[in-house]
């Protein structure tokens, strides 16, 4: 039987290292078939097989870097990394461990910083490329770090505004048939933006930015006609765009400005004969070197643990449903 030893330092509790009732230590030993032991100021891992003891070591080695620099391991959080580490074994001499991976890449001073492998890729290709398309399933952080990112453009003075924006589809787009002022008639539409906003800015700054139109919260409808210079432009929920839409929005950048598109191409809610702009536009922008697509999937889901089985279950049912017609 193979073994192999870490030192866990003084600092460090068991139960901080593992959590409770050493959840996290239990569930590396099923699915590696190891042994866990704490022997003194040591952890020992013990199996039959060396390379299953590798990765153990590995994530082991994982959680005592994390925990030693303060960040709190969520179990979600800590089942990706044991996912990515079973997917790339010690074998892959490429692949440092997730969160070696990820701490690099941060925004806002720090306090943002991206969960998973794909979501460092999108906030490396928004920072490298003019137009980024993020398309993934929700709870996988596409309007968050796209806010974020816009956010650090604008107070590192890279960009003078920023400008959010979505398709209110259920109302048709004619939102004057709506009650109360424009602010009253989209703002069901726009709430998850205001939401992400004001994590990232103070209350009464916010409140500056938007009645200097430093910050513009608006319906995609009312985009037509203008050209955005020196902004950061979000369009969200873009799967519910028309083709002419997506058409009308792209074409409104000006110069110095950057812009992201995200949405989910399986949560469509067009008329049937209707196409979605954000699926057409896969085809036409595909070949732009300054315009970079960038796909998240459910394995970069950092909402309740839930959200990542009701995507697959409603993949599997969607699956079997076509599988049949």
């Amino acid at each position: 039987m193979a073994v192999r030893k870490l030192n866990l330092p003084q600092e460090i509790e068991v139960a901080e290292l593992f959590g409770e009732y050493d959840r996290k230590a239990k569930l590396i030993q099923k699915k590696l078939n190891v042994k866990i032991s704490i022997i003194g100021n040591e952890i020992w891992i013990k199996g039959e097989d060396g390379n299953g003891i590798e990765v153990a070591k590995n994530i082991v080695d994982e959680l005592l870097q994390m925990t030693k620099d303060g960040h709190f391991v969520e179990w979600r959080e800590f089942e990706y990394i044991v996912d990515q580490h079973l997917q790339h074994d010690e074998k892959d001499e490429e692949f440092k461990g997730v969160y070696s991976e990820v701490r690099e890449t941060s925004l806002l001073s720090n306090r943002i910083r991206p969960k998973t492998l794909g979501q460092k890729e999108y906030l490396e290709t928004m920072k490298e490329k003019e137009m980024v398309f993020s398309i993934g399933p929700a709870g996988t952080g596409k309007t968050y770090l796209a806010v974020a990112m816009a956010v650090d453009f604008l107070k590192s003075g890279k960009v003078q505004r920023i400008i959010l924006t979505r398709p209110a589809v259920e109302a048709g787009e004619k939102l004057g048939y709506l009650p109360g002022t424009l602010l009253d008639k989209v703002d069901p539409y726009l709430r998850p933006l205001y939401d992400a906003l004001m994590e990232m800015i103070p209350t009464e700054k916010l409140s500056y930015y938007r009645e200097n139109s430093i910050v513009e919260v608006v319906p995609l409808a009312y985009m037509r006609g203008r050209t955005l210079n020196n902004s950061f432009i979000i369009l969200d929920e873009a799967q519910n765009t028309t083709y002419q839409q997506m058409k009308m929005f792209l074409t409104r950048i000006g110069f110095n400005s950057r812009v992201v598109v995200t949405g989910d191409i399986t949560q469509i809610d067009l008329p049937r004969d209707t196409k979605s702009g954000l699926v057409v536009i896969q085809k036409v922008l595909g070949g732009i070197e300054s315009i970079g697509f960038s796909y998240l999937t459910d394995q970069d889901v950092v909402r309740n643990p839930l959200v990542k089985e009701i995507i697959k279950a409603y993949d599997t049912y969607e699956s079997e449903k076509q599988a049949k017609e």
